[in-house]
């Protein structure tokens, strides 16, 4: 199944750069050296993701349907994995929060996640990992981590529930660390650990027995085979019990490009999480020779909508196109932030159900970033550095543009309307409830009907 917009054109192969490991026979390696290479961690992994005039040509056999979500009045998907589109998740960790008790530090914090309005808390990976961050799992079902005990996690997964916050689990299934050296030498198999795989479970082109990997290779690790139907069966039953016996209900899969979406569709079909995201990591578009960003990113935006289609529409994702134009956006190119076609430039524009708002997490005028994501469609998510340790002021500006998207009931398919898109000016209507604007331009509503809700460095939040 192949999604396009109407409007959109021919799709352009672009570049792709991803942190390659570079080594020679990096199978051959034992886990104590991974443990050395981990010193150079910043290559190992990156980044920690109107409605009635959006429609989308799903094209079935050759045969065309008409999309509509906002017509329709009802989701496309009947799978639970996507909900109402109220969510506002908090991703609660950084790079370096493995250094803390950091389980400890989030359950102290958890009453101010409730009362402030987010419904899902977005944790590091709970499992056995030979990376501090989590990114590199072995035991998938031991829960002691760098981030704190099972008993630790349990606690806070525990007052987590009490407090109607939904814990979303970061499932790294793409690659895992092995035990014990097999076929040609390598560290491709799993014994004496739950889940004891044996060669067939890692793909040919990481070390393996298995098939060739159907995406990107996490390279320097035995990828997963998931086209084994072994390796398929004791996922699945490791996600029920991360949800059933541990306590987590939201799932983000991560490294999203390196295996086959069917699987994640199988994978949340069987395990039936409320909420599922995939990080489909994708560069975006650059003109050479200086290689600045392009205005026109609609080929990739259609690459993360391929990706949600492929999963059989259960599972939302992040929306990089978003983040990699607003991060550009804020820096006086605001007119970035409406396409040709009038819509907002990232998958917001085209699908914004299924899409997972974000702002880069040290960009360069993050309220602007924070007032655009939450007052416009799509499924936000603030990062915890911004809420927690930027100081009392940025907290609260977060917590009262959360409140404005509550309160007005601004959710991830609300109608938008963009009035000006210019260097220094860019000004929307939300469902005719809201008017925003970001930018050192000067502009506020006409009508007394509107009252200013909220303002900050180069933003202004009205509502009737």
């Amino acid at each position: 199944m192949v999604v396009e917009a109407i409007a959109g054109k021919r799709l352009a192969k672009t570049r792709e750069t991803h942190c390659l490991v570079l080594m020679n026979d990096v199978h051959s390696f034992s886990p104590q050296y991974w443990k050395e290479c981990l010193k150079f961690e910043d290559c190992l992994h990156g980044l920690f993701q109107g409605l009635n005039e959006l429609i989308l040509t799903i094209i079935v056999c050759g045969k065309s349907k008409v999309v509509d979500e906002t017509l329709q009045g009802k989701e496309c998907s009947k799978n639970g994995a996507i909900q109402n589109g109220r969510e506002i998740l908090l991703q609660a960790f950084n790079w370096e929060s493995h250094k803390h008790d950091w389980w400890h530090n989030l359950e102290r914090k958890v009453g101010d996640v409730a009362k402030s309005g987010f419904t899902s808390a977005w944790l590091p990976p709970a499992t056995n990992s030979l990376s501090k961050e989590g990114y590199l799992p072995q035991n998938l079902y031991c829960l002691d981590s760098s981030y704190g005990s099972h008993g630790g996690l349990i606690s806070l997964l525990q007052k987590m529930h009490q407090h109607k916050v939904r814990a979303l689990a970061d499932i790294v299934i793409n690659h895992r660390v092995g035990t014990t050296r097999g076929h040609g030498g390598a560290y491709n198999r799993y014994d004496g650990i739950p889940m004891p795989w044996d060669e067939r479970a890692v793909t040919s082109c990481s070390g393996g027995l298995g098939s060739r990997s159907y995406g990107e290779n996490f390279h320097g690790i035995p990828n997963i085979d998931h086209s084994q139907a072994f390796v398929r069966k004791d996922i699945i039953g490791w996600l029920k019990w991360l949800r059933k016996t541990i306590g987590f209900q939201d799932f983000r899969f991560d490294f999203a490009k390196g295996y086959d979406p069917k699987f994640v569709k199988e994978y949340v079909e069987e395990s039936k999480p409320v909420f599922s995201v995939g990080e489909y990591w994708d560069s975006c578009n650059y003109a050479a020779p200086d290689y600045r960003l392009d205005y026109n990113q609609d080929s990739h935006r259609q690459r993360i909508i391929n990706w949600i289609d492929k999963t059989g529409q259960v599972s939302a994702a992040f929306d990089f196109t978003t983040k990699g134009i607003l991060q550009e956006a804020v820096k006086g190119q605001l007119w970035r932030l409406r396409d040709s076609q009038g819509k907002p430039p990232g998958v917001i524009g085209w699908w914004p159900s299924r899409a997972v708002t974000f702002i880069e997490n040290h960009v360069t005028g993050s309220t602007q970033g924070y007032a655009y994501i939450l007052t416009h469609p799509g499924i936000p998510t603030v990062f915890y550095d911004h809420f927690y340790d930027w100081g009392n002021s940025y907290h609260d500006q977060i917590v009262k543009l959360m409140n404005i998207r509550c309160h007005q009931d601004i959710h991830s398919r609300s109608k938008i309307n963009i009035l000006e898109a210019r260097s220094d000016l860019y000004v929307a209507k939300i469902d005719d409830k809201v008017c925003m604007k970001i930018g050192n331009g000067s502009w506020c509503p006409s009508g007394r009907e509107w009252t200013l809700a909220t303002s900050g460095n180069r933003y202004a939040i009205w509502h009737k």
